[in-house]
């Protein structure tokens, strides 16, 4: 088996943030968010080939912040899917190529995760997704966020990329939520659309995928924990 193929979504605009440029782009521990998020992904696997998302007006991208030596830059979409689906097409890959889809706002994934996932993609035909169980008491709410009942916890999972696939079935997926004109939020969601069950994955927990104003800190707090033990 080859080596795998890494896709980075990073053309989103992360308004949340309400900063002034793309949350990829504000500074962690000293660095964009991106670096980091690249680092780790080189770290896990340093000869993986890497499709970058990019949006097209995007003034803020350096291209001294990607460590990988195989790598492309293709145009982001307005979704998500849209860009994955960039990235797939342009991408010189056999059917049965491993691909992970990473969110370029998870700086703290560990080489554990990553390689835990890629052998569990290798594994299993529907391919497989990092997810955390879930821990806390859900509630359902109305429309006005008055919470109506309890839901039940039992086999519920948070989903967390990276998520890997097959390239042949991965891009069937997706092409088929675009004719369909079905917005996923993620690439399982277009793989289990197919009949598919993806392998889940259990995760650490630190995985945080920064969103929020407050998430610099706790992003900075969990990479610098991170620091000196084994990823």
């Amino acid at each position: 088996m080859s080596q795998p193929w890494l896709i980075v979504p990073a053309a989103g605009q992360g308004r949340r943030m309400g900063a002034n440029k793309p949350k990829q782009y504000l500074h962690l521990a000293g660095q964009p968010i991106v670096a980091h998020t690249l680092a780790r992904l080189h770290n896990a696997f340093p000869e993986a080939r890497l499709v970058l998302c990019l949006d097209d007006g995007d003034r803020w991208f350096a291209p001294s912040s990607v460590p990988f030596a195989d790598w492309q830059r293709v145009p982001g979409g307005r979704e998500r899917m849209d860009s994955v689906l960039n990235a797939l097409h342009a991408m010189k890959a056999e059917a049965d190529d491993i691909v992970m889809v990473h969110d370029v706002a998870r700086p703290c994934i560990t080489s554990g995760d990553l390689h835990a996932l890629y052998q569990a993609a290798l594994a299993h035909p529907s391919g497989a997704l990092l997810a955390m169980p879930v821990a806390d008491t859900m509630k359902r709410s109305d429309e006005q966020g008055l919470s109506t009942r309890t839901e039940p916890r039992d086999r519920l999972w948070h989903a967390l990329t990276p998520q890997g696939f097959r390239y042949g079935l991965l891009r069937r997926a997706l092409e088929a939520a675009r004719l369909n004109h079905t917005l996923v939020t993620d690439e399982a969601s277009a793989v289990e659309a197919l009949g598919e069950r993806p392998q889940l994955v259990s995760g650490r927990r630190d995985n945080l995928k920064v969103t929020h104003p407050d998430d610099l800190a706790l992003a900075a707090a969990i990479m610098a924990a991170q620091t000196g033990h084994l990823l």
